[in-house]
């Protein structure tokens, strides 16, 4: 039976989110000729490069490896302008996508998916929009986003601040005048470092409320001349073939050695130029035991924290900024520009909260045990509820009943990231445990896009309209995200790669949420399961 004369749902493949992943899906549904729905709550394509409008948000990716490599017409037109793209390129880069590709036919915006339940007789998915339409789809192909659930802090009086305040995820569209303004940011992860560093200057008063700080490193950024993109755009094959052979999808491979098979001159030596080089080169190009033995990250850790006392001129604060709970690179690195320099400034303060907590939000600004401090602006730069948060936003329900909230309640459980077993027909392309979480993001969204549009060509060309992964492979995957997890030294910390959020109610156990064992060897996975005719699947 071919699919498109079966049991007819409206839709074939419905995507739900229109970011780099649903963009990129969309089109190779277009090649593939099926009927297909991309829809989003956004008013514009974009996913998270059209929701985070704080200051100085941009990716940390090299512009030239965060394309996409699909299309040679595509790289060859599209020129970038720094080393790491704004946010405001990137969303422009994303709408020329869909505009040259014809995808625009295909998004249906504005409208939030709330739930989504599994028809067993029909064979299909149901699909329930907040503007109170139903589609019936025969794949539900799942594009949320990994940090697209953000979370506020949960402190008394949050919405009784009279001033101006948001969550850096919701920023408005319209820039915000902060000249002369008393700004409060709440965090000081990736988001929060970037917008620090944006608004130092700009603001009459700068008051950071920090509750753990995080190691640091420069980000190095600078333009990219006309020159440099012509030689960049001579050397694609080059840039996405070292890509595809790094465990992270990124551009930086680790060194060979080990940091103490360099003597001290040599790991100074090399450890000055990766903190003076573009990128996530001192996080991902390091020594290669660097972030699996304890001994060799103290010594990386005592470098980057001599910087940092090397960069703020006044001690107290230096120590405070330099974190004592984990070791450089054990969580996300936030990659930075003038970030620790904002500290020299008069006009900026930095709050320790483990010393004197935040009590509640007031009226007028924020009160911590000590004092009250008044804001006209408070912005919550407090993170997401990551990868599984977007998920539990929507009713999801399966096979008897099952929801997939309740199946993921201690944990997710899947199929290499991209299949729950009691979830027939639903490809989770960006989900928990897939190869997307922990890699250069176009690079590892390309290779689920990629298994995901062969799994459906597959079941077209068998005339099958169900596919469910099998409860074994669930279990041998979930093995497999364990045992690599254990193995670097971030699966012990607490960070949005191990589930960790004070800002959600959650039992406080370690989530296998990443699948930390590389690129290349989860490649070697779904290639495997292709050529051997998808047995970890049950095909109908």
């Amino acid at each position: 039976m071919d699919l498109a004369e079966s049991v007819a749902p409206q839709y074939e493949a419905l995507v739900i989110g229109a970011g780099v992943c649903g963009i990129y899906q969309a089109y190779c549904l277009d090649r593939m000729g099926l009927k297909t729905a991309v829809v989003d709550r956004a008013s514009d394509v974009g996913g998270t490069w059209h929701w985070n409008r704080y200051p100085g948000c941009r990716f940390d990716s090299e512009s030239e490896t965060y394309g996409y490599s699909f299309s040679k017409d595509l790289l060859a037109e599209w020129n970038w302008t720094e080393r790491f793209a704004p946010r405001e390129e990137t969303e422009r880069y994303l709408q020329r996508v869909v505009e040259k590709f014809g995808l625009r036919k295909y998004m249906q915006l504005q409208c939030t998916v709330t739930s989504a339940h599994w028809d067993e007789k029909a064979r299909a998915w149901s699909v329930a929009l907040s503007d109170g339409r139903s589609l019936t789809t025969r794949f539900l192909l799942t594009a949320i986003g990994l940090l697209s659930a953000p979370t506020l802090p949960r402190y008394a009086g949050v919405e009784s601040f009279k001033g101006q305040s948001f969550h850096t995820y919701y920023a408005p569209r319209e820039p915000v005048d902060y000249s002369g303004k008393r700004v409060a940011v709440v965090g000081t992860g990736s988001t929060g470092v970037q917008l620090i560093a944006e608004v130092a200057d700009k603001v009459g008063s700068l008051t950071v409320f920090q509750r753990r700080p995080n190691w640091c490193a420069p980000l190095n950024n600078g333009p990219i001349s006309s020159e440099e993109m012509l030689d960049i755009k001579g050397r694609y094959d080059e840039i996405f073939e070292r890509c595809h052979n790094t465990p992270s999808g990124f551009i930086h491979d680790v060194d060979p050695r080990k940091v103490m098979e360099a003597s001290p001159q040599e790991r100074e030596e090399f450890w000055e130029k990766l903190y003076a080089s573009p990128g996530f080169g001192i996080w991902l190009g390091n020594f290669k035991d660097m972030l699996t033995d304890v001994g060799a990250n103290a010594e990386m850790s005592k470098f980057v924290a001599n910087k940092i006392r090397q960069r703020v001129k006044n001690p107290a604060v230096a120590e405070k900024l330099v974190p004592k709970d984990h070791g450089f690179g054990t969580r996300r690195v936030p990659m930075e520009t003038r970030y620790y320099e904002a500290y020299n400034r008069d006009n900026v303060e930095l709050v320790d909260i483990s010393e004197t907590p935040i009590e509640r939000v007031t009226p007028l600004g924020i009160k911590t045990s000590d004092q009250e401090r008044e804001f006209d602006i408070i912005i919550y730069a407090t993170g997401f509820d990551a990868i599984t948060g977007s998920f539990d936003k929507i009713d999801i329900v399966g096979s008897d009943g099952l929801r997939l909230k309740d199946k993921w309640r201690q944990g997710p459980v899947t199929a290499y990231g991209l299949a729950v077993q009691g979830f027939p027909n639903m490809i989770t392309l960006a989900g928990p445990q897939s190869g997307s979480v922990a890699t250069n993001f176009p690079r590892g969204i390309e290779e689920a896009v990629n298994w995901c549009s062969g799994l459906l060509e597959h079941m077209r060309k068998t005339n099958s309209t169900r596919v469910e992964a099998k409860a074994e492979t669930e279990i041998a995957w979930g093995e497999q995200a364990k045992v690599w997890l254990q193995r670097i030294l971030f699966g012990r910390e607490q960070s949005w790669f191990t589930g960790y959020n004070s800002n959600v109610d959650r039992e406080p156990t370690t989530r296998n949420m990443i699948y930390a064992g590389g690129a290349q060897r989860y490649r070697e996975h779904l290639s495997q399961e292709v050529s051997e005719g998808y047995p970890g699947f049950e095909i109908q």
